[in-house]
């Protein structure tokens, strides 16, 4: 248990460490929290409310171009906006195109303020009793900061002033003012409602160039999709003045809407005139494609092609069947004359053999009947009768009718023949051309129908590019009109208090804290106890000015009261012996306040029964005379210790402040300190003043500096090493333990002098002294001690 108490002890003592610098500097944070929140207050006063100017609109889907057909499907739309998503159109809208063209048609690039408590509002609309209007922009160094310009208005005139003009400016209204970044003109607002701005007061305008404007307010513009499976934009504008902010939204719409118009339409003017060059062409195409059929037709003396070709296929077979039956019957015919001129005179020829000749097939009936009819009689008569004589002449001739007839016959078969087959090769001429004409033609056709079907399909497109062009509809559609933010969205006072607060206490909470972590100097006896072993006797307050820094009789001051305890707690470490004691203070560095400490200790010992002699042994650099400035110049320690025949009395002088504590000091600054410091004298003198004094106090220089104290250390019973409290680095406390590592100094104890009040081992309220004054809330917080 009692090692579990001391864990929390411990634990308890290293939190109470931690906060202790942020405690002790409590007035700190309370000056930082007011003065933040008042820096925000002043912010929130000062500052012009900001809303957030809203709208949604639908953008169209407009996924097909005026080119959108057959086998043209392909052809682009020119480079517009056809195929667009609706990231696209985002950021279009965010555009800096569009913002310029906004900039243009509101004319905002100057900006009227007034005065109106702490506040300068920006006026806008009917609360602005005149307008600026930009002429022309002129071209300066962009580094040039160009100032307000103030407007005093005394009925038509006006007297323009800012910081950079040599002198004010009187001019009128509608009149061209050249200013060095600006041809402006100022013109009366015929919308100027004085009811609403009667508390308006000192009136001024600003410029700024338009690049910069359409930066600004790019900036405050925020185009986001309301949803992601819908085209549905928001635009969000966040402006102090609302009129003018839904204004610039409801404008950046229109922007929008027109440059979509003037896109689309610029689309398909691009397109119609692609068409009518293209109907152009295709006429002049068409023409000469019908030009070159007709020569076709004309030059192979034809009409229509199948007919034409059904017409010789049909002659052709007519032509071959006349050509066998005329070929027939000349076979007939020859085969006759054969026979005939084989066959006997009185024989019967054969008459049904399909001879088409009627005048030969008459002629051989006629025989035939003769022949038969003198056969008949040669039956009953000799051939010699005169019948049968007859009949045999007339036999004779009309044989030779049916031979010549025949004759004639075959000679005009023939030439029948022949005239049948010329016809026929005319007819198969004409037959064997008919692919080729074929061929021909349905190439000219073919053309001819792609012509005309390309005629036609432009002309539609022609007209439904025309209605194109007719249609203005609006490529986004308003779902929401320009409206604003029911609370302003800047400045946000439910964050900015409580950041201004966070900040009251975290600015100086990090400046301590980093004060700590950066500190290298010893503050409190905490610190010395962390980095030393060696005793802690005293913690001795920092001299309020104004205040005695030395202790008097009968003193209750809370530096008498920490010099009583130092010393009750020294008394503990000097040994008991029947000589004086000799105690040894020193320090690392000068201006630790080794000499205070010295003196202090000197005259809170001293009384009626206790003698004390304080020795300025630092020689290098005497302090001691200043407790006592009409010892200055005296004999002290230096002129005993060179002179030999100087004794401690001649040297010894009583303090002007207690009659029971003397004081023997430096002297003069010698020229070898060392060398006196250890030619003997120093210890002779120690021997003697022993047996006059209870303590001798050695008030030595700086260990760190010289060497002179550790001549003479080895006489002193206790060691008092003077530290000082935000001064004293803790580098020098190695350097102090080094030397008790190294005994060159012994029985050594430290002493933090100069500790604030904050840094006090046992907090800050409470005092030394029963008498120390309590301080009301009010002196504590203006650093009252």
């Amino acid at each position: 248990m009692s090692q579990i108490s001391k864990a929390e002890n411990s634990e308890e003592i290293n939190i109470s460490e931690i906060i202790r610098p942020y405690l002790n500097k409590w007035k700190w944070f309370l000056l930082s929290l007011f003065l933040l929140i008042s820096l925000v207050l002043f912010y929130i006063l000062r500052t012009s409310p900001v809303y957030e100017i809203r709208s949604t609109v639908l953008i169209r889907d407009v996924k097909k171009s005026a080119l959108d057909f057959g086998m043209m499907s392909e052809l682009s739309s020119f480079g517009g906006r056809s195929s667009s998503t609706i990231n696209n159109e985002m950021e279009l809208l965010r555009s800096r195109k569009l913002m310029k063209e906004v900039v243009e048609r509101l004319g905002i690039r100057t900006k009227v303020f007034a005065e109106n408590g702490l506040k300068k509002p920006e006026l806008y609309g009917e609360m602005m009793p005149f307008a600026v209007k930009v002429i022309t922009e002129k071209e300066i160094d962009p580094d040039v900061k160009i100032r307000p310009v103030k407007v005093k208005m005394s009925g038509d005139i006006l007297t323009l002033d800012a910081d950079n003009f040599s002198k004010p400016i009187t001019t009128t209204y509608n009149k061209t003012i050249s200013l060095p970044y600006a041809n402006l003109m100022i013109v009366k607002n015929p919308n100027f409602n004085k009811v609403k701005a009667k508390k308006l007061e000192n009136f001024f305008f600003t410029f700024t160039p338009e690049e910069k404007t359409v930066i600004d307010l790019q900036k405050n513009l925020d185009i986001s999709l309301v949803d992601k499976d819908a085209t549905v934009i928001g635009i969000n504008f966040k402006y102090a003045n609302i009129e003018k902010g839904k204004k610039v939204v409801n404008t950046l719409i229109d922007a929008y809407n027109d440059d979509a118009i003037n896109d689309k339409n610029s689309e398909s003017k691009k397109t119609k005139e692609f068409i009518d060059e293209r109907l152009s062409i295709i006429t002049n195409e068409l023409g000469e494609v019908e030009d070159e059929k007709q020569r076709f037709k004309t030059a192979n003396q034809i009409t229509d092609i199948p007919t034409e070709t059904q017409i010789n296929l049909g002659n052709s077979a007519a032509s071959r069947s006349r050509l066998l039956d005329t070929e027939t019957q000349l076979s007939i015919n020859n085969d006759l004359i054969s026979y005939l001129s084989k066959q006997g005179t009185n024989q019967v020829l054969p008459s049904t053999i399909g001879l088409s000749n009627p005048t030969a097939s008459a002629n051989i009936s006629t025989y035939n009947e003769l022949v038969m009819e003198r056969n008949r009689l040669l039956e009953s008569a000799t051939p010699q009768n005169p019948a049968i004589v007859e009949l045999t002449k007339q036999i004779a001739n009309v044989r030779t009718a049916i031979m010549d007839n025949l004759v004639k016959n075959r000679t005009s078969l023939s030439e029948i023949r022949n005239q049948i087959i010329s016809e026929q090769n005319v007819l198969n001429s004409k037959i064997r051309k008919v692919p080729v004409w074929e061929k021909m033609f349905r190439n000219i056709e073919r053309q001819q129908s792609i012509k005309e079907n390309l005629y036609l399909i432009l002309l539609q497109k022609r007209e439904e590019t025309a209605i194109l062009l007719a249609n203005t509809t609006p490529k986004a559609k308003i779902v929401d009109y320009a409206f604003p933010s029911i609370k302003p969205v800047a400045p946000k006072k439910l964050i900015i208090l409580p950041v201004g607060v966070i900040l009251g206490l975290l600015i100086p909470g990090m400046f301590i804290y980093l004060r700590e972590i950066l500190n290298n100097k010893v503050r409190s006896k905490h610190d010395l106890e962390k980095i030393s072993k060696a005793n802690i006797i005293g913690e001795l307050p920092s001299v309020v000015k104004g205040e005695s820094d030395i202790v008097v009789q009968n003193d209750l001051s809370p530096m008498a009261e920490a010099f009583r305890i130092l010393v009750t707690n020294m008394k503990f470490m000097l040994p008991r012996k029947d000589k004086a004691q000799i105690i040894f203070v020193t320090s690392s560095v000068k201006g630790e306040g080794k000499t205070f400490v010295s003196v202090n200790i000197g005259l809170t010992l001293a009384n009626a029964k206790t003698k004390v002699l304080v020795i300025g042994a630092d020689i290098r650099n005497p302090q001691l005379q200043r407790y006592n400035p009409s010892a200055k110049g005296i004999a002290g320690l230096t002129e005993y210790l060179y002179d030999s025949t100087i004794k401690p009395e001649d040297v010894i002088h009583q303090s002007n402040i207690n009659s029971y504590c003397d004081f023997l000091y430096s002297g003069s600054i010698p020229p070898n300190p060392t060398e006196l410091l250890s030619n003997g004298r120093m210890k002779t003198l120690i021997d003697e003043v022993s047996k006059r004094y209870d303590y001798v106090i050695l008030d030595t220089a700086p260990l760190m500096l010289v060497t002179d104290s550790l001549l003479f250390a080895d006489y002193s019973d206790s060691t008092v090493y003077v530290t000082r409290s935000n001064y004293t680095e803790k580098k020098l406390i190695d350097f102090a333990d080094n030397l008790i590592d190294q005994k060159k100094i012994k029985n050594v104890a430290f002493v933090l002098n100069d500790v604030k009040k904050e840094y006090f081992s046992y907090g800050n309220k409470y005092g030394y002294g029963y008498q120390a004054e309590e301080k009301t809330w009010f002196q504590k917080l203006i650093g009252r001690e």
